[in-house]
């Protein structure tokens, strides 16, 4: 039986997805048997230091090894799945990691790109990337410094100097450093390969797991004030290149969104090239899916809830497994989402020992609070509305962080 690993959080950690398994009356090609899920628990890993947290980076043929990256608490590994953290960072002057990448030709080269692109009224930020060629013993700072938000890093599986950054810029106001941006001698020297203009930067930047040479980016225009926030403009968009990043050609229309686009997660199928996937942030947003490597689209999903708060929550897209019928969306949250189906939706009830005590709740136009726990499989959100608590759970929600909502 062959199992992918994933971890989030304060770490959570379970068998997500399978490519094989026996079973007493076989499963149809593409098709995932669900008694396979049955026996699974998630339990908390660690480390408990750091606050949210929005990348994890495993290591290729070393399914114990991981590196974990907080937005206040820098970066942290593991050897034994779990079991023990060691922290890496604590030496360097920041501590804010918004995208960890391991080189995949060789795992002693990391790469950490510093201040996180959640834009949230709390956020801090960076000071542009930094690497380690030890295995993150020690790190160095390579450029990019006045970046500030970084939304993703990718390392070429080929060689480990060529490496991609999404840098999304300042958060607070505009600048000059902010797009994508391309190193082929380990960050020595970096190019900016896309950019729109001082307001706009990029959010997400993958490769196509068969041919690095094929690479998709997004740029993302927002602006965080203490009083408001702004998602979305002209300068944001899709983009996709066929020379590793060197040049880059907009893709718009054929089916994508009209109108004001926001923030922008993309993934590439590991099973097929050919399909790409596209959470999107606009009027007409959603999940959208293109079956020829981008030249057209199809809105697979149009769920709200997929694509609500994009400046504080990660929009991001994984392909799961390499049959590529299950996809990884991230959008608050963590769902297993099998392809092609409806996505699952969470279902509210009455807690009963309160229902009975409290009886029917009585509406209220004063602001109150709600905290999202998520410790177990199966998180519970609480709802204090006066008279009465609402608690709802729904399986494979794993983010890490204490979230306070609030309603008029």
């Amino acid at each position: 039986m062959l199992a992918q690993t994933v971890l989030a959080g304060f770490i959570f950690v379970g068998s997500i997805c399978f490519a094989a398994a026996t079973s007493p009356s076989p499963t149809p090609a593409g098709a995932t048997d669900e008694k396979l899920f049955k026996g699974m628990q998630w339990r908390q890993i660690g480390p408990f230091r750091g606050g949210r947290a929005l990348t994890i980076e495993g290591v290729p043929g070393e399914p114990d090894a991981y590196f974990f990256g907080a937005v206040a608490g820098g970066v942290w590994k593991t050897n034994d799945g779990g079991a023990n953290w060691t922290p890496l960072f604590d030496k360097e002057p920041i501590s804010s990691i918004g995208a960890i990448a391991v080189a995949p030709s060789d795992h002693n080269v990391i790469y950490a790109g510093t201040g996180e692109a959640a834009i949230r009224g709390n956020t801090t930020y960076g000071t542009g990337v930094f690497k380690s060629i030890d295995g993150g013993k020690t790190w160095t700072n390579v450029g990019l410094k006045d970046s500030r938000q970084i939304g993703a890093l990718i390392v070429d599986p080929r060689n480990g100097d060529v490496v991609l950054v999404a840098a999304l810029g300042h958060a607070f106001g505009p600048n000059q450093e902010r797009g994508i941006f391309r190193t082929t001698d380990g960050g020595k020297t970096w190019t900016k390969v896309l950019s729109k203009d001082e307001n706009t930067g990029g959010i997400d930047v993958v490769f196509d797991p068969h041919n690095p040479n094929i690479v998709f980016a997004s740029l993302w225009q927002a602006r965080r004030q203490p009083w408001f926030f702004s998602s979305g403009g002209p300068g944001s968009g899709i983009y996709r290149s066929e020379d590793n990043g060197v040049t880059w050609k907009h893709l718009e229309g054929n089916g994508l969104p009209d109108g004001i686009l926001g923030k922008i997660g993309i993934a590439v199928s590991g099973a097929d090239s050919n399909r790409v996937y596209a959470i999107i942030e606009a009027k007409d947003g959603g999940l959208y899916r293109s079956d020829d490597a981008g030249q057209h689209w199809t809105r697979v999903n149009e769920d709200g809830r997929f694509r609500q708060r994009a400046r504080s929550m990660a929009e991001k897209l994984s392909i799961c497994c390499r049959h590529g019928t299950e996809i990884i969306m991230v959008s608050g949250s963590i769902r297993k989402i099998p392809i092609g189906s409806v996505m699952r939706t969470m279902a509210a009830s009455i807690s009963p020992p309160t229902a009975a005590k409290r009886g029917r709740p009585k509406t209220t136009s004063q602001l109150r609070s709600s905290i999202m726990s998520l410790w177990t499989m199966h998180f519970h959100i609480t709802f204090m509305e006066r008279n009465r608590t609402i608690r709802m759970s729904a399986s494979l929600f794993l983010e890490p962080i204490l979230i306070v909502f609030t309603r008029s």
